[in-house]
Order: structure tokens, then C-alpha cells, then sequence
């Protein structure tokens, strides 16, 4: 059976690779097949991308800023993640289409259709299994970039362009938007606000509840850790 494609998504500050982290380190405890990628980068040319993306100073004009974005998803598609999937191996995303949607539509302004049009072809139209997205007030992440103490191209732009993300995120996180855009695959959010191993149980939880989850990924019966029914999302879509 092919593996299974998550993908960790929110605003900068949420958590993402903290959560992704404590995820993966729990399928592997169980013996699962998981491999990482965090896009953009991931291949050679990736790598490169990455660091034209991430500059700090870099003037790269919007259009030109999401095909670079996209190139590096091609990349990574054909030499990293299909090929995993392929193997039975799962895959566990830092990012993924639905930034693509939130820093380049919501951010940049540039048409969802357009932007939507590009990934179906940067990803043979690969599917997510499923998405998790941690939200966060738009206060609480500044503060958190804040603290970091060190800020990438992206990372680096005013408060305006942030808020917009932000607000992109969050209508992302609406059951309404969801059935509107089936084109990302099922969408389980999940609040962020507490600390890393609190935001940590919840999103295993959560995942685990998320009906058929359990078999996709080959988690043994009775692991999840809580009994509770399980959570509605909408079924993956191609």
C-alpha cells in the first residue's frame, strides 16, 4: 500500500516543526516508515531556491516568488515524495499547498485559480491525506517570531503583509472554505496556544480520531490515546 502524505501547516510562529517533530518521532516509536520534507528545499536545486526564496533583502516580485515556490515542489515531488510514497513510506510535510494559498494569494494577492492551476502541475495532482493546521493568534505568533530573534525574507515583511496571512489561515480553517476547495485535501485544524507538549498530545489525538487515520498509516489497534468518537473531515479528494 502506498504511504501516507500529511502535511503541518500555519502561520510563522505556530509550531510547525515542533509539532511535526514530536509526530514523526511518535509513528517511527511504533516502527512506521516516515520520511520528512520541508519546502521549500529538499533536493539540490530546492537547496537553491530556498536560499533565493529566504534572503533577507532579496527583491522578488510576486509571480516570480510563486514559481519559485513551485519549482522546488516539482523537484521535491518527483525526486523525494513520490518516490516514498511509492515505497509504502510515509510522508510528513513542513509546509505544503495550503502556504501556497495563504502567503501567495492571502499575502501577495495573487489570483487562488492561477496559483491552484500551478500546483495541480508541480504535483502530478498528489493529494494531501491529510492537512494539519495549527492556528495562532496573530499577536501570540509576532511574539513568537519576536523571540526567535531571527527572521528570513518571509519572516522579515511587515505587519500588513502577516495579518493578511493570518487572515488567510484562518478562513482556511472554515468548514465553508474547506468544502469549497477540495483541491487541498482534507483540512483538521488544531489550536496552538498552549505549550509544545500540550499542542503535541492534542494534534495526536486528533489525527488518531480522524476516521480511517489509524489504518492509513498502520498505527497498531489501540494506540490511540484517548476513546472518543471519530472527527468529521472531508474525505481526500484527487
Amino acid at each position: 500500500m502506498p504511504g501516507a502524505l500529511i502535511a503541518f501547516e500555519g502561520v510563522d510562529g505556530a509550531g510547525k516543526t515542533t509539532q511535526l517533530a514530536a509526530f514523526v518521532a511518535r509513528l517511527r516509536a511504533l516502527g512506521l516508515p516516515v520520511r520528512t520534507c520541508a519546502e521549500p528545499g529538499g533536493t539540490p536545486i530546492g537547496s537553491d531556491i530556498r536560499a533565493l526564496l529566504l534572503r533577507p533583502g532579496a527583491s522578488i516580485a510576486p509571480r516570480a516568488e510563486a514559481l519559485l515556490f513551485m519549482a522546488s515542489r516539482a523537484a521535491l515531488m518527483d525526486a523525494v515524495v513520490l518516490p516514498a510514497l511509492a515505497r509504502g513510506e510515509h510522508v510528513v510535510m513542513d509546509r505544503f499547498f495550503l502556504s501556497t494559498y495563504a502567503y501567495q494569494a492571502g499575502g501577495r494577492g495573487l489570483p487562488l485559480q492561477d496559483l491552484a492551476s500551478a500546483n495541480l502541475f508541480a504535483t502530478h495532482r498528489v493529494v494531501p491525506d491529510l492537512t494539519v493546521l495549527l492556528t495562532l493568534g496573530e499577536d501570540h505568533s509576532r511574539a513568537r517570531r519576536v523571540e526567535r530573534g531571527t527572521s528570513d525574507r518571509i519572516e522579515a515583511e511587515g505587519r500588513a503583509f502577516h495579518t493578511l496571512v493570518d487572515q488567510a489561515f484562518r478562513e482556511y480553517a472554515t468548514r465553508a472554505w474547506q468544502h469549497a476547495h477540495p483541491e487541498v485535501g482534507p483540512v483538521l485544524v488544531i489550536p496552538a496556544d498552549a505549550a509544545p507538549e500540550v499542542v503535541a498530545r492534542r494534534v495526536w489525538d486528533h489525527v488518531m480520531r480522524v476516521e480511517g487515520m489509524t489504518e492509513r498509516l498502520g498505527v497498531p489497534r489501540g494506540m490511540p490515546a484517548h476513546q472518543s468518537s471519530p472527527v468529521a473531515v472531508r474525505p481526500r479528494s484527487r
